[in-house]
């Protein structure tokens, strides 16, 4: 039995092994004690563990072998205790969510022991009251309810409480069509049935919606660049070039906070949580280049930022929200932080493994603002993840969060450069982020794959993180990304990265092929999105070859690379159908055939 305790996920604070077993049989009594409201939620898990042939009853009166109780004793909210003795088994929590993580362990371990439930005592609390994931439908996927509903199922096994959907313009907001109409956006009514699913996981469903950058979306028409900082675009970019399209909405522009009221008002009302992510990060725009450039000269970036920021702040509490932005703009002005509204809530992020959340996290500590730490799944601009980086950015994020007061933390799972990567992909970092926000103690060294195999991609999680770790032997390593990506995304004038040469690039190859021969033969959503995987490094590989050997000069190269795309658009249509929303396949394929273009010439 001691294999079904060693893969809980994730790992309880306490766990004290008992002696013998709890048998579950097929039937039985369960019984229930608490407000109806409170146990809802547990009911349904339990219910879904146990099968059809248990009764389920309310009430203390009634013998039961299973019993799930609201007591006030039990200490710290969301935490739970949870017994399993031969005799029977004993849940207490003083709260909905505690008890619901009662009943989400003992699913767990009714599966993993194949309904002979080991003796124990579990006494298990988490490390961060919030603990969230925050998923990009913006960039380009929008998945489809099912995959939502899913999504929120598997999350709350892993006891995250929060769910946010990144959001620029894909709400399906009445009086603007023009922007969303070929996105396939999420619609009032699916927004307040998925906040439905999500409470009864115990899930707080978090309004998203970027108000100040990352709006080119809309600013590019010419109904709403009138609202735009650079109506022409042209930022400078901190990485360098320029953001060729506007991004920033007018901060000295007042019709700027008339239009976010407006999409407040329709959005605001359809969700139950008291807090709202306004986002206004990489505020591009905001150089002293554009419309209010004569306030930027006169107060600093800085100044205006934060001034804008307060007038937000203002419609959202007008509205009887709290407002939680992201924080990377207030952090590079320290002398500013402190001016923060109190109770504004600041979304430290960083997605690097060496990610300075120890001196960020200090900075908000000492200036008093509540802060979450949000590192990422390492998915994006990767084709199959950066597990190492992944890992790394996410232990330390739970590190010094810890270190330094935050009350959140939100794994983020970003769509950039086409959301080429499938949902496979962001796995371990889910799992692994969830489980180091609940427990770093107990989960820091956890074996991803395993947990990978046991609740989420079975056979497969081995697989995707070692895929996840090819980029390491490119030769050349880059943030945000990996070299692969650019290879396969960006135009062949573009230059390797020194260190890429054909024998890493081989190597690659090689190791990749050697995944693919071990890959189990099913037809699962998850092993045909780790099939495209395969296909997508090896076409990277493929490509980087002929750009270092001059194969793009010989036509038989060209054609070869062009059969290879063509097959790569279709099988990426097809994965990208299984979860998602037709809208925003187009953007993402015209990125793969831009690249097919060269090869006809």
């Amino acid at each position: 039995m001691k294999g079904a305790f060693d893969r809980l996920v994730p790992q309880p604070r306490a766990l004290t092994r008992g002696d013998g077993v709890f048998i579950l049989g097929q039937t039985g009594t369960a019984g229930f004690e608490g407000a109806p409201s409170d146990l809802r939620p547990c009911i349904d898990r339990v219910r879904a563990a146990l099968g059809p042939g248990w009764r389920l009853a309310a009430g203390p009166s009634e013998p039961a072998s299973i019993r799930f109780r609201i007591v006030p004793q039990v200490a710290g909210q969301q935490s739970y205790r949870l017994e399993i003795t031969p005799g029977g088994i004993r849940a207490e929590a003083q709260d909905r969510a505690g008890l619901f993580y009662a009943a989400t362990s003992l699913a767990q371990l009714a599966r993993l022991s194949a309904g002979r439930l080991p003796a124990c005592l579990i006494e298990d609390a988490p490390d961060f009251p919030a603990r969230g994931v925050m998923l990009d439908i913006s960039r380009d996927k929008v998945p489809t309810m099912e995959t939502l509903f899913g999504l929120v199922d598997t999350l709350s096994g892993f006891k995250l409480n929060q769910l946010q959907l990144y959001t620029e313009h894909t709400f399906a907001y009445r009086d603007h069509a023009e922007v969303w109409q070929d996105a396939s956006p999420m619609t009032a009514q699916e927004i307040r049935a998925l906040d439905a699913c999500c409470q009864a996981h115990c899930i707080e469903l978090v309004p998203n919606q970027n108000s100040f950058g990352h709006l080119e979306r809309w600013l590019t028409r010419p109904r709403y660049n009138v609202l735009a900082e650079l109506p022409q675009g042209g930022a400078p970019l901190p990485w360098g070039g320029t953001h060729e399209k506007p991004t920033s909405l007018c901060p000295s522009d007042p019709r700027s906070l008339a239009f976010l009221a407006g999409l407040y008002d329709e959005l605001l009302p359809n969700f139950g949580s008291r807090l709202f992510n306004v986002g206004c990060d990489e505020t591009f725009d905001l150089r002293g280049q554009g419309r209010s450039a004569g306030l930027v000269r006169q107060l600093g970036e800085g100044r205006v930022y934060l001034d804008f920021l307060k007038q937000i702040h203002a419609l959202v509490t007008a509205r009887g929200r709290a407002m939680a932005f992201w924080g990377d703009i207030i952090i590079r002005h320290p002398e500013l932080v402190s001016e923060l509204p109190a109770d504004a809530l600041a979304l430290e992020w960083g997605y690097e493994a060496d990610h300075p959340f120890d001196a960020h996290g200090a900075q908000f500590a000492a200036a008093g603002v509540p802060f979450y730490v949000c590192p990422g799944t390492s998915s994006w601009n990767s084709l199959a993840g950066r597990t190492r980086n992944m890992r790394d950015n996410l232990r330390s994020a739970a590190v010094n969060g810890l270190k330094h007061g935050a009350c959140g933390y939100l794994i983020t799972d970003w769509g950039d450069g086409g959301h080429w990567q499938p949902l496979a992909v962001s796995y371990a970092g889910l799992v692994y982020g969830a489980c180091v926000s609940w427990g770093l103690l107990r989960n820091g060294e956890m074996d991803v794959g395993a947990a990978l195999n046991a609740h989420v991609a079975a056979g497969l999680g081995t697989t995707l993180l070692a895929l996840g770790d090819v980029y390491l032997a490119c030769g050349a390593l880059r943030g945000n990304g990996t070299e692969l990506f650019h290879i396969l995304s960006q135009p062949s004038t573009r230059p390797l990265l020194a260190g890429v040469t054909c024998e890493t690039l081989r190597a690659v190859l090689a190791q990749v092929d050697g995944l693919a021969a071990d890959l189990p033969q099913t037809q699962s959503v998850d092993a045909l999105e780790t099939a495209q995987v395969i296909r997508l490094l090896r076409a990277a590989c493929h490509r980087g070859l002929a750009l270092l050997d001059g194969g793009l000069d010989r036509t038989a190269t060209r054609q070869a690379l062009a059969g290879e795309m063509d097959a790569l658009m279709v099988s990426h249509a097809q994965v990208w159908r299984l979860r998602n929303r037709e809208g925003g396949l187009g953007d993402s394929l015209a990125r793969m055939a831009r690249i097919r273009a060269e090869y006809a010439q």
